[in-house]
């Protein structure tokens, strides 16, 4: 407890409350956000699962570990990009820039030639 004896304000009341259809949308595209990261989990878990070992080997354990690392770093963003906007429209700031389009478009490229290195090797 800081000195004085009263408790810091949480991020989440300071400021004025926003309006609410701008927190709903920031809301919906956190969760868009967040189903994309729980997609490349899945896919990475499809990989390890349905794709037959003698086809993945190396380029399949690779793709595998892509595709969870970029869905667990998306989901664990999604959360942070959330709430750094929630707090610049509570104070009336510009909202915050952000990395996760081009950061996700390299992981899905990767994610592709990994794909198309499993479908050649298969063959």
């Amino acid at each position: 407890m800081p000195k004085g004896g009263r408790r810091a304000t949480p991020w989440y009341e300071e400021g004025e409350e926003p309006d609410y259809r701008f927190s709903l949308a920031n809301e919906r595209t956190f969760l868009a956000w967040f189903r994309t990261g729980l997609a490349l989990i899945a896919a990475a878990l499809a990989v390890a699962q349905f794709v037959p070992p003698h086809a993945r080997g190396t380029a399949g354990a690779v793709l595998g570990a892509v595709l969870a690392v970029v869905g667990s770093l998306l989901c664990a963003v999604a959360w942070f990009r959330w709430r750094a906007v929630q707090r610049a429209m509570r104070h009336q700031r510009p909202l915050p820039r952000t990395r996760m389009p081009p950061v996700l478009a390299a992981g899905a490229a990767v994610a592709g030639l990994g794909l198309l290195l499993l479908i050649v090797r298969a063959s």
